[in-house]
């Protein structure tokens, strides 16, 4: 974990509203409304919102924001105006969220939402408990080939380049390889593609940490375990498809968690 990123502190009295992996898409409408009815409906009870990542399906740049990124951002935008803290994760497949253009005018994405970024880990004490949230693909530290490609598509100079490419060429190259790592789950075992105990222990004793809160592996589940007499457990978020009547949100109220059924 980065010893820069500071620990956000949460008060019991401040209700935390968590979703992740929705991966909205002009492809997947029925998804993107079954969210955003339910953003709409528990965002108000929330004091803060936190989207741990993998808000789009594909996202090449904040100026290829299509109609329901810009709808998104104005449901967000509303409760951070009524009071509400919103804050934003990068997920392997919308990393480039708030990464510069080369237009200097451009609007970061995340200030279309009203909300601050989130570092991937994130410590947090959470209504008095020590935790962590991530994202959840940089604990899947089996999957080395992918582990590869996300340490080159995080670097600045890869993204430097990238974002100077024409916009219709960068969705091009973006469904390319949304479709290269579809096929390459098929043939991946299922453990492969999971988070790997000794990453989640040594992230999690790295931070203190007794909660760990990702999403990612769409393996929506509550583990619990002792760790060096250490009671620790790990909350993985469920993702979002309509079609498969997948997706709820978590609410974390007076230091319990209560799972959220979409609107």
């Amino acid at each position: 974990m980065d010893a820069g990123v500071a620990m956000l502190r949460i008060p019991r009295d401040e209700p935390v509203l968590f979703a992740s992996d929705m991966h909205l898409s002009p492809e997947a409408p029925r998804t993107a409304a079954r969210f955003l009815a339910a953003l709409r409906r528990h965002g108000p009870d929330a004091a803060h919102v936190m989207l741990l990542g993998d808000l789009f399906e594909l996202w090449v740049g904040d100026d290829g924001a299509d109609p329901i990124a810009a709808e998104l951002a104005e449901a967000l935008a509303r409760l951070s105006a009524g009071g509400a803290r919103i804050w934003l994760m990068r997920g392997n497949r919308d990393f480039l969220i708030d990464a510069p253009l080369p237009d200097p005018a451009a609007v970061p994405y995340s200030r279309r939402c009203g909300a601050t970024l989130l570092e991937d880990p994130t410590p947090l004490d959470l209504h008095g408990v020590p935790a962590l949230l991530a994202h959840g693909d940089a604990l899947c530290t089996d999957d080395l080939v992918y582990q590869q490609w996300r340490a080159t598509c995080r670097e600045a100079t890869w993204q430097r380049a990238f974002l100077a490419r024409p916009l219709a060429e960068r969705f091009a190259v973006g469904r390319a390889v949304r479709e290269t790592s579809e096929a390459g789950k098929r043939e991946k075992p299922g453990a492969l593609m999971d988070v790997n105990e000794t990453a989640v222990r040594t992230a999690m004793r790295a931070a203190g940490a007794r909660l760990l809160v990702h999403g990612h592996t769409h393996r929506p589940a509550v583990h619990d375990w002792m760790d060096e007499g250490v009671p620790r457990t790990r909350l993985v978020l469920t993702d979002w498809d309509a079609d498969a009547a997948r997706g709820s949100m978590l609410l974390w109220r007076a230091g319990e968690p209560v799972t959220l059924p979409p609107a």
